[in-house]
């Protein structure tokens, strides 16, 4: 799922990336998995529902190309089934924000959490809208500090930065947030955050282990 990694990664950089991921990786995941052709048509339907909701009209996943992700959580039933419509209302057409905004906002809350999995996915799919190794690499080592970004792509990151450390948003990225965004996508950016600070804890609570090709915190 990953392009051809085009930056150098630093070394220290690789050495915590590997003990974060033997700390989350090496070891079995605390959930069983259903058995996926016995639930298949349930998996297909609740897939569709969600790449649907995030990519429009893309053809249906055959049971054998259904990310491992959806048949682990389907035991978990509506549970699953809030966190998924949360994440298609904050992701989907709905959804307010570009498609930019969302994923440097999910990349920082990904890299912060030292989140595997999702950051991994989400690389994949920035690199899809058209956002750089360069950028992604930019985003793990300096975040909101680097000088390259716009106003506007530095509070967002900000933002993610601050939700993180202290649970709160200062007045002053919220004034440049405000320059550019409305409440109703300042909420969205919020509530976006705090999804994917959740779904970072119970893929790495529950050690879901990566899907073929995704190369987890060392995606760029």
């Amino acid at each position: 799922m990953s392009d051809t990694q085009t930056v150098a990664i630093n070394p220290q950089t690789l050495e915590r990336i590997r003990a974060r991921e033997a700390e989350i990786l090496g070891k079995p995941p605390r959930v069983e998995t259903v058995d996926r052709m016995a639930r298949a048509d349930e998996i297909i339907e609740a897939t569709d529902r969600l790449r649907a909701s995030l990519f429009g009209n893309v053809p249906s996943l055959s049971i054998e190309q259904v990310p491992q992700i959806m048949v682990t959580m389907m035991p978990f039933g509506t549970l699953w089934e809030r966190i998924m419509g949360l994440s298609m209302t904050v992701m989907g057409p709905a959804s307010r924000l570009a498609k930019r905004d969302q994923k440097l906002a999910i990349l920082r809350t990904g890299w912060l959490l030292q989140a595997p999995y999702e950051f991994g996915e989400h690389v994949h799919q920035s690199k899809a809208l058209g956002m750089t190794s360069e950028e992604i690499e930019r985003i793990t080592s300096e975040g909101s500090a680097s000088p390259l970004w716009s106003d506007h792509e530095r509070a967002i990151l900000r933002c993610a930065e601050q939700l993180h450390a202290n649970a709160a948003v200062d007045d002053e990225t919220w004034e440049v947030l405000s320059r550019s965004l409305d409440a109703q996508q300042i909420f969205e950016l919020i509530v976006l955050i705090g999804q994917f600070t959740l779904v970072a804890y119970f893929q790495n609570a529950l050690r879901l282990p990566l899907e073929a090709g995704n190369p987890g915190l060392a995606a760029r």
